[in-house]
């Protein structure tokens, strides 16, 4: 076992005023980014030496349109899953996953698309993914849905760009660049975010649009905004809190003060 990562002292005041708003709303809206999956070994694909950085991204367009794209995104996506793979939710997932479980958490926001808060233990219903889910796999012509195993099963097999019965594309069920946000998602993000009483920007450098408004509709609603992020925001001016620490460790202590209230 590694030794256990501690937030120092100035934080730890932070964490306490958090905990102590949290327990007052009774109730927490958590909007996820990168940053609380880099510390399960999942990379951050626009920083430096990420896949984003060695690779030039597929666009959706050319997704659609040219399958020499789609081999090559195909051949991207079995890049990236060399790490998510072998990923497992860390101390800040599993922090999140009991705050849900006695009921603060009622909304978890998320940019990442690998699966790891279902894993955690939060239920499908109360997680709201605005890029995507990489473990599902779905048509662009008629939605249907297969699983991530078989179409690498397929792809092993030779199918290097693999096609649904009905004729169109499968592609993981993630939002590509050029593609439009799921709109259903994105609206239902933005009413939660402008309901909640605290809402808490974790991992995330909200510089990705729309996803980065959600801490700015929960604002502008009045609601008490904290940004747990290692780097700077353009929205650390307006947060009521910011706190330049690792998510994981400040989760796992702010989960550890509300449910010993």
């Amino acid at each position: 076992m590694g030794k256990k990562q501690k937030v120092n002292a100035g934080s730890l005041k932070h964490i306490n005023e958090l905990a102590q708003k949290i327990i007052a709303a009774g109730s927490l809206i958590a909007f996820t980014g990168a940053g609380i999956s880099t510390e399960s070994g999942i990379p951050d694909y626009r920083s430096q030496g990420g896949l984003w950085d060695r690779f030039r991204p597929v666009y959706f367009d050319e997704f659609m349109s040219a399958k020499s794209a789609r081999i090559e995104y195909w051949k991207q996506r079995l890049e990236m899953e060399k790490n998510l793979a072998h990923a497992r939710p860390n101390k800040g997932h599993r922090a999140l996953a009991r705050l849900e479980r006695q009921g603060i958490l009622t909304t978890l926001i998320t940019q990442n698309i690998d699966g790891l808060h279902q894993a955690s233990g939060i239920p499908e219903k109360k997680i709201i993914e605005l890029h995507g889910n990489s473990r599902r796999i779905r048509c662009m012509s008629c939605n249907r849905l297969t699983t991530w195993d078989e179409a690498m099963n397929r792809i092993t097999r030779g199918d290097l760009a693999p096609e649904c019965d009905c004729g169109g594309y499968f592609k993981p069920d993630t939002v590509s660049f050029g593609q439009a946000m799921p709109e259903h998602e994105t609206l239902e993000a933005a009413r939660l975010s402008s309901c909640s009483k605290v809402f808490v920007s974790i991992g995330s450098t909200l510089q990705v649009q729309p996803a980065a408004s959600m801490p700015e509709y929960a604002h502008s609603a009045g609601a008490f905004l904290a940004i747990v992020n290692l780097s700077d925001t353009p929205f650390d001016s307006k947060a009521d809190l910011v706190i330049r620490e690792k998510a994981g460790p400040v989760l796992e202590t702010l989960a550890g003060l509300i449910l010993s209230s």
